[in-house]
């Protein structure tokens, strides 16, 4: 199996920490002498802060169980509409027809990709068949038009240098990278992509890869990224690596089943999960935290973050 991400922070998103610490409530912080971590933060987050992630918006794959015997579920959370609608599309169909179940995960790359699909999908003879209606895809998808993306670019947010993009921003509660007519995903760990072939393919969504190392920002505008991991990414992470180039596995032995990949609404009893705001008092005291470490344990705030280090808080109800 060839197929791949092949083709395709430095820190930018500069914060401001001195003026946004101020938004953050008198109860993060630690005493009178302290400044709240991150996660301290977080933890003090008003409950009208946290927004409600449907379980439509949600991919729950679930994988054969380790050799213990302990089940291995992995949650994502799909991109919102205008970003990536295609992919997505055919994703959502894809799991109604539980086109997955029996699939594999065939390559685990270090400090890249996990990847899953189809492991005979190269092959015209032996390949699944793909279930009827999927929405042809190109390349003009990996963009969206600047203005008519979801609203709420984080006012926390100032705008500051980065190798990839004129423009970072955290937006609806995803790292964008922006220019003065467009703005895109970006590949940030978690995040999970589409894989395929040389262009002019785009990949129709079938074959899924999900970041496990260093934000692999060349690929930004190469491919279609559709959602990002907010739990069991472990699961993933930690699989053993490939042996053959671009870290595939080279025997069915290696690979891990798939038992199930489905539309979290049709999943009975899957918990509900709420994601931080980004234009919450709370959010943007997290944000300007993790740009300039101030808590007792670091001695040089940074000045700066990269979009892929400020993760949005994900927390199953309380």
């Amino acid at each position: 199996m060839s197929r791949s991400i092949h083709r395709s922070f430095r820190p930018g998103l500069v914060l401001f920490a001195a003026a946004h610490l101020a938004l953050v409530p008198a109860t993060c912080r630690a005493d009178a002498g302290d400044v709240a971590s991150p996660p301290e933060i977080v933890a003090a987050a008003r409950p009208g802060e946290w927004v409600a992630i449907a379980p439509s918006d949600l991919l729950v794959m679930d994988l054969a169980p380790d050799t213990a015997g302990r089940a291995r579920r992995v949650v994502i959370q799909l991109l919102p509409a205008p970003v990536s609608q295609a992919w997505i599309g055919n994703i959502r169909k894809l799991a109604a027809a539980h086109w997955w179940d029996g699939t594999s995960i065939n390559r685990a790359q270090d400090n890249y990709v996990v990847q899953w699909g189809d492991p005979n999908g190269d092959d015209k003879a032996n390949a699944k068949p793909l279930p009827p209606g999927l929405i042809d895809t190109s390349e003009g998808g990996y963009l969206t038009p600047r203005f008519a993306l979801p609203a709420g670019a984080d006012t926390a947010l100032a705008q500051g240098g980065d190798a990839y993009a004129p423009e970072t921003r955290i937006i609806a509660g995803w790292p964008m990278g922006l220019d003065k007519d467009h703005a895109w995903p970006l590949h940030c760990y978690g995040m999970v992509g589409v894989g395929r072939d040389n262009p002019p393919d785009a990949g129709s969504g079938a074959e899924l890869y999900v970041v496990i190392g260093h934000a692999p920002r060349q690929l930004d505008r190469n491919i279609a990224l559709v959602g990002r991991v907010i739990e069991g990414i472990e699961f993933l992470s930690i699989l053993p690596r490939g042996t053959a180039a671009l870290g595939f596995y080279t025997t069915a032995g290696e690979r891990v089943p798939i038992t199930a990949i489905r539309n979290g609404a049709e999943v009975p009893g899957l918990p509900t999960y709420q994601m931080l705001s980004t234009t919450s008092a709370s959010f943007a005291g997290y944000a300007a935290a993790r740009a300039n470490r101030r808590d007792r344990f670091f001695v040089h705030p940074a000045g700066g973050v990269d979009a892929c280090n400020v993760p949005v808080p994900v927390r199953r109800v309380p």
